[in-house]
């Protein structure tokens, strides 16, 4: 099985005042917390010619290497990603880039997790395998899939602290989650509707055309709404041996990965912040651990549980005060707090300024 998955590349994060490009080798498949496979970020650097762009200089820009980019297996860090984005945008004028290189991008481009997908017995299963082992390929942002009623959900989340650009993550990463369904069950599949985490742009053409349904602006998530009973329907071609073997390779990769605990906590918190079960004691049933257990191990990596809530939320916040027009009271409610008052007070905490100021400045690095 390990011919499945060459070596990768691993760039480190650079000295912001050099802005030099590192690579370092040799790390193989493990992948620490904020590190991402390439996987669809690589095809950035073609979006980019598409605009008649030359990548390598806008890719140095943002502390990267471009010939990363030659493979998708490659590893950067998730905050790199963002800064890439960012300079995107900004040498493109195209406010919906993220959108661009979503579309382009194939269930291959999701490496091994998109090839399990492929050999899953339904699409239900292909949808839980990805939000199982996505870490494999990225500690930047996190999936969930949720049933309700005769109605599915599946959210992208990005929980790295100050990402940049996470409206333009959150883009491409349901665009190319789309395809991937597509990819299952025929090109003519549709969701019933997509939620996006963005201001909506002027033109919103571009979304309704990728994903051939009603697309809603502002929302609190980005997420796919799909009938629940599409799950059900059984993928075409899928072989069960090499799903047990996919299924093996991955466990292996995790094993070998571990994890820092703090990390775990964090990925869980970003899909359960906003409902509201997500107390100390709630994550430690969901990990089958006690409430002591849970204080201790996190405390062993240097941080309490209520220090990483309070950066989840000041993360969650930022990303909808940036990006979408969700009113104040509204976040404070999704984030679990009573009143808009003591979100305000929290938030005057963590960043020195009131969430109103903060929005009124724009706070668009």
């Amino acid at each position: 099985m390990t011919s499945i998955v060459p070596p990768s590349t691993v760039a480190s994060p650079t000295n912001s005042t050099s802005r030099q490009p590192i690579v370092l080798a040799g790390r193989g498949w493990t992948l620490p917390p904020g590190y991402i496979h390439l996987g669809v970020a690589k095809e950035i650097a073609p979006t980019l010619h598409d605009f008649g762009v030359d990548p390598d200089p806008v890719i140095r820009e943002a502390g990267l290497d471009p010939r990363l980019f030659d493979d998708g297996t490659n590893v950067i860090p998730h905050a790199a990603l963002g800064r890439l984005l960012t300079l995107s945008v900004a040498c493109t004028t195209c406010p919906h880039f993220g959108l661009l290189v979503g579309q382009r991008a194939t269930i291959l481009s999701l490496g091994m997790v998109g090839r399990l997908m492929q050999h899953s017995e339904t699409l239900g299963d292909a949808m839980r395998a990805l939000v199982s082992n996505l870490s494999i390929q990225n500690r930047g942002a996190v999936p969930s899939l949720t049933i309700s009623g005769d109605i599915a959900l599946f959210a992208f989340s990005v929980y790295q602290p100050e990402a940049e650009s996470a409206d333009q993550i959150s883009d491409g990463s349901i665009a190319v989650a789309v395809n991937a369904i597509r990819a299952l069950r025929g090109s003519d599949w549709r969701p019933s509707e997509v939620l996006l985490p963005r201001f909506a742009p002027v033109d919103p053409e571009p979304y309704r055309r990728h994903f051939r349904a009603p697309v809603r602006f502002n929302q609190e998530t980005a997420s796919i709404v799909f009938p629940a009973h599409d799950l059900d329907l059984r993928i075409a071609g899928a072989d069960p041996m090499m799903r047990s073997l996919l299924e093996e390779r991955i466990l292996q990769l995790k094993s070998a990965q571990g994890s820092e605990f703090s990390d775990d906590i964090r990925r869980l918190l970003r899909t359960r912040l906003t409902s509201n079960h997500c107390s100390a004691d709630d994550i430690a049933h969901l990990l089958t651990m006690h409430r002591r257990t849970l204080s201790r191990r996190l405390k062993g990596g240097g941080m309490g549980y209520r220090a990483i809530t309070n950066e989840i939320r000041f993360e969650i916040a930022r990303q909808l005060l940036q990006d979408t027009q969700v009113p104040l009271a509204q976040i404070a409610a999704a984030l679990g707090y009573s009143e808009a008052s003591a979100f305000t007070r929290a938030f005057r905490r963590w960043s020195g300024q009131t969430p109103t100021t903060w929005r009124d400045e724009g706070h668009h690095e």
